[in-house]
């Protein structure tokens, strides 16, 4: 279901929880294709948070729909590390996961979950001392690429007045909490809408409705990749390619 504020709390993670950053190079370019992408599809940037094997995102949809823009981003990335690592093969677990932001309360909830991120897995002590989140631009200094966070539309919810806005962000992003937003331990299950859109980005130039008549060792290949998109369910997938449950669970 598409946000009616336009916004939504993305999460992407390793496949098989593996590392998608080794050092600051990965870092960086990840960021830098978030920014490219941005820039082309012009959509608004809010907060982030890089793990070692997970990416926390807050943006607001622009000009083109929301999967393709993430997808542009996951194949760049993905280019870029299967060139320097000399790997293949996916690097990214399924569809990326994602959320609706549709108030101010929850909006704020979301970037302080995400910027406590590193906290809480015990990596750094305070917000601030991690490096690969967008914390540091709420604080007026320069996360890394500097022209990537749109601060000031969170900002200006606060306040006109541009120290007293840090002032009181800063106050709610260190205060103590219980947040639960989208994260890794998250089963929400797909719309049939979203199963839809994962599995016709999975298939590439296959038609969804070609799929039973794919020759069986191709049909079987496509069944097991499909049953490892995160939130689809066996007899979702099975009514949606028109083929039995049975089918998929011995792929």
């Amino acid at each position: 279901m598409k946000s009616r504020s336009g916004i939504y709390h993305i999460m992407l993670r390793g496949a098989n929880r593996q590392e998608i950053f080794h050092d600051d190079e990965d870092c960086e370019r990840f960021l830098d294709s978030i920014q490219r992408f941005k820039l082309k599809s012009e959509m608004g940037i809010y907060a982030w948070c890089l793990m070692s094997n997970h990416v926390h995102l807050l943006l607001k949809e622009g000009k083109e729909d929301l999967s393709t823009t993430m997808k542009r981003i996951g194949v760049s990335f993905v280019w870029y590390y299967n060139e320097k690592y000399r790997t293949t093969g996916h690097l990214f677990q399924g569809r990326f996961k994602s959320e609706n932001v549709e108030s101010n309360r929850y909006l704020f909830t979301v970037i302080r979950y995400i910027h406590q991120n590193p906290v809480k897995a015990g990596i750094v002590n305070q917000v601030d001392g991690w490096r690969w989140s967008s914390c540091l631009g709420y604080y007026g200094k320069d996360p890394y690429p500097r022209k990537l966070l749109d601060h000031d539309f969170i900002l200006r919810k606060l306040s006109a007045d541009t120290r007293m806005a840090r002032e009181k962000f800063k106050e709610f992003n260190e205060r103590n909490n219980n947040d639960e937003c989208l994260d890794e331990n998250d089963r929400r299950r797909l719309t049939d809408e979203e199963a839809r859109m994962g599995i016709k980005e999975l298939l590439g130039v296959i038609e969804i409705a070609q799929v039973k008549s794919l020759p069986k060792l191709q049909k079987n290949d496509v069944l097991r990749k499909v049953k490892e998109i995160e939130g689809l369910s066996q007899r979702q997938a099975a009514r949606i390619l028109g083929v039995s449950p049975n089918l998929i669970s011995k792929s």
